[in-house]
C-alpha cells in the first residue's frame, strides 16, 4: 500500500473519530436535545412527505436520536403528522409536533434519507453535517418534466398492452398518457385541489379516447384497453401499497387514512370518465364501445 493511500486512510479515521467525539457530547443540555430532535424530526418529515412508510419514519427518528445521546424517545406517527417526545439521561425533555400534508412520492429522496441515517448510526456524520445534508435532500427536485411526460406515456401504453390492447391502441394510450401527465404538471403549478385534478383528468382521458375512436379510419379501436392504460398516470399506486403495508404493520389509523385517500382518487377518476360518457350518450343517443 502506498504512502499516499495510508495518509488518506489516516485522515479518514481522524475525521470519523472527531465526528464520534462530537456525537458523544452533543446532548449535554436542553438546547442539544432540542437540536437533535428537531433534526431527527426533519428527517422524518422528509420521509413521510415523499412516500416513506410509517415504520421507516419512526425507525429513522429513533436511530438518529439514540445515536446522538437522546435515549428515551416516544414517537406517534400518522399519515399526515408526527408527534415526538424525547428525554436524555439528565432528564432534559422536549416535545414537538409536525404537520405533514399528504402529497406525492419521491423515492430518490427516501433513499437519500435512509443512506444518511445509516451514516449517522455509523458515526460518520455529526449533527451539523446532518442538518446541512437534510437541507440539500429536501431541495432535491423531481425528474425533468419532459422525462415525467414520456414515462407516463410509456406506462399508459405498456399497461394498456398488458390488458389486451393492440399496437395501435397502445400508441393511442401513449399519447393520451403524455397529455394527461402534462395536465397534472400544469395543475400542480396552479396548485389545484386533488379533486379537480383527477376529475378533469378522467374527463380528458375519456374525451381523448372517444375522439381517437371517432377519428380512426384505418381500423376499429376499442376503448377498454385505451382507457385502462391511459388512467395509469393518475393512479396512486405507491400510496395504495403503503396503506396496505401500514395496515399489515398494525398502523391501522395511518393505513386507513392513506387507503381512503387512494380510494377517493379512484372515485374522482371514475366521476370524470362517467361525466364525459354520460354526456356523449345524451348527445348521440347510444353507448360507445
Amino acid at each position: 500500500m502506498s504512502d499516499q493511500k495510508i495518509a488518506e486512510m489516516e485522515k479518514l479515521n481522524e475525521r470519523n473519530n472527531s465526528a464520534k467525539e462530537e456525537n458523544q457530547t452533543e446532548c449535554r443540555t436542553q438546547d442539544d436535545v432540542k437540536r437533535v430532535v428537531d433534526m431527527a424530526l426533519e428527517a422524518g418529515r422528509i420521509l413521510l412527505r415523499n412516500g416513506g412508510e410509517i415504520f421507516r419514519v419512526e425507525e429513522t427518528i429513533t436511530r438518529i436520536c439514540h445515536h446522538f445521546g437522546v435515549e428515551h424517545v416516544d414517537i406517534f406517527t400518522l399519515s399526515h403528522g408526527i408527534f415526538v417526545s424525547a428525554e436524555n439521561e439528565k432528564g432534559n425533555a422536549y416535545t414537538k409536533v409536525k404537520h405533514i400534508p399528504l402529497s406525492g412520492a419521491h423515492i430518490g429522496v427516501v433513499a437519500e434519507v435512509n443512506e444518511l441515517s445509516r451514516q449517522i448510526a455509523e458515526g460518520k456524520v455529526s449533527v451539523s453535517e446532518a442538518e446541512e445534508r437534510l437541507k440539500e435532500i429536501d431541495r432535491m427536485s423531481s425528474s425533468r418534466k419532459e422525462f415525467q411526460v414520456l414515462a407516463a406515456g410509456a406506462a399508459a401504453s405498456c399497461y394498456g398492452f398488458l390488458m389486451g390492447a393492440n399496437l395501435t391502441e397502445s400508441v393511442v394510450a401513449f399519447c393520451i398518457g403524455c397529455f394527461v401527465q402534462m395536465w397534472v404538471l400544469l395543475a400542480k403549478r396552479w396548485q389545484l385541489s386533488k379533486i379537480v385534478v383527477n376529475i378533469v383528468g378522467g374527463m380528458l382521458i375519456m374525451a381523448a379516447a372517444i375522439l381517437a375512436k371517432m377519428s380512426s379510419t384505418m381500423m376499429e379501436l376499442r376503448l377498454d384497453g385505451i382507457i385502462i392504460g391511459s388512467i395509469m398516470p393518475l393512479i396512486p399506486g405507491l400510496a395504495f401499497t403503503n396503506a396496505i403495508r401500514d395496515i399489515a404493520d398494525s398502523d391501522f389509523l395511518s393505513g386507513t387514512v392513506r387507503m381512503m385517500d387512494a380510494v377517493m382518487v379512484f372515485v374522482y377518476i371514475a366521476v370524470g370518465v362517467g361525466i364525459v360518457l354520460m354526456t356523449y350518450n345524451k348527445l348521440t343517443g347510444g353507448f360507445i364501445i
